[in-house]
C-alpha cells in the first residue's frame, strides 16, 4: 500500500519560469536574459534543472560579439533564432550559423571559441544552452545541425541524444534535446520515462502544457508527468529537454 509520502513523490508537477522573471544583462552591445544563474546574475533558487545549467537568450548588436574565451567540461549548444552568428574555435572550426540552425560544442578537457555577429546592419538573436556532461575530460567535439525541411509541424525532432540514434548528434550527457513546432490549433504528446524530468523553453508563439499557458521566453520544469500534451492556439516553436 502506498503511503501519502510515496504518492506525493510520484504526483505530476510543473513549475513555471516566466520570461519576465529571468535575470538580465544589458551591456550596450549585448541584451541578455538568463533563465538560470549566470555571470553577475545569481539566484540560488534558479541554478539549473537537473543537468541543464544555462539557457541564455541573447541579442547581439551588429559587428559585436564575444571574444575568444575558454570552456571545459560543458556541453554547449547555440540555436540562431534570427540573423547570423559567426563562430571560430581552437579546433579549427570557422562557421557562420544561420537562422534556424544549431551548433554544438563538447568542451571536454578544454576549448576556446569566439562568437560574433558578422552583419553590419542586423542584430543576431540566439539561445546559448549549457548542459553538464556525464563525465569530465575527453577531446573537444564540434557538430552542426540544420533543421530545414526535416522539422515538421506537430512533431518533435530529436536534435541531440545521450546515446546513438539515427539523425541525432550524440552528446556527452544523459539527455535528449528535441525541437518542436506546432501550427495553429496543433498539438502533440510526449511520454516521459520513469526517473526523467523535462524542461520546456518557448522560442516563439503560444504554448500550453499541463494547464500552464506559455509565451516566448517562458520555461517550465516538469516532473512525474507520464504522458503530457503540448498545444498551441496560434503557432509555436520550442525546445524540449528530456533529462535524467
Amino acid at each position: 500500500m502506498n503511503t501519502k509520502t510515496e504518492i506525493e513523490k510520484s504526483a505530476p508537477s510543473i513549475v513555471k519560469r516566466p520570461a519576465e522573471a529571468r535575470g538580465r544583462a544589458e551591456l550596450g552591445w549585448l541584451h541578455s536574459r538568463h533563465t538560470f544563474s549566470f555571470g553577475n546574475y545569481f539566484d540560488p533558487d534558479h541554478m539549473g534543472f537537473r543537468s541543464l545549467r544555462v539557457i541564455n537568450d541573447d541579442v547581439v548588436e551588429p559587428g559585436q560579439g564575444f571574444g575568444t574565451h575558454p570552456h571545459r567540461d560543458a556541453e554547449i549548444f547555440s540555436y540562431v533564432i534570427e540573423g547570423e552568428l559567426e563562430h571560430r574555435d581552437s579546433m579549427g572550426n570557422g562557421r557562420v550559423i544561420k537562422t534556424g540552425d544549431l551548433q554544438y560544442i563538447s568542451a571536454g578537457r578544454g576549448v576556446q571559441h569566439s562568437e560574433f555577429n558578422p552583419s553590419k546592419t542586423k542584430r543576431v538573436h540566439f539561445l546559448q544552452i549549457w548542459l553538464m556532461p556525464g563525465s569530465s575530460g575527453g577531446a573537444p567535439r564540434y557538430a552542426e545541425k540544420s533543421l530545414g525541411e526535416l522539422a515538421k509541424y506537430n512533431q518533435l525532432m530529436l536534435l541531440f541524444a545521450g546515446k546513438p540514434q539515427e539523425q541525432a548528434v550524440e552528446i556527452r550527457a544523459d539527455a535528449d534535446i528535441y525541437y518542436g513546432k506546432l501550427d495553429a490549433g496543433g498539438s502533440l504528446k510526449f511520454t516521459s520515462k520513469a526517473g526523467k524530468g523535462q524542461w520546456l523553453h518557448v522560442i516563439s508563439g503560444d504554448l500550453s502544457v499541463l494547464n500552464e499557458d506559455l509565451k516566448p521566453g517562458d520555461g517550465v520544469a516538469i516532473e512525474n508527468a507520464g504522458i503530457f500534451e503540448l498545444k498551441s492556439t496560434a503557432k509555436a516553436e520550442f525546445l524540449l529537454f528530456d533529462l535524467s
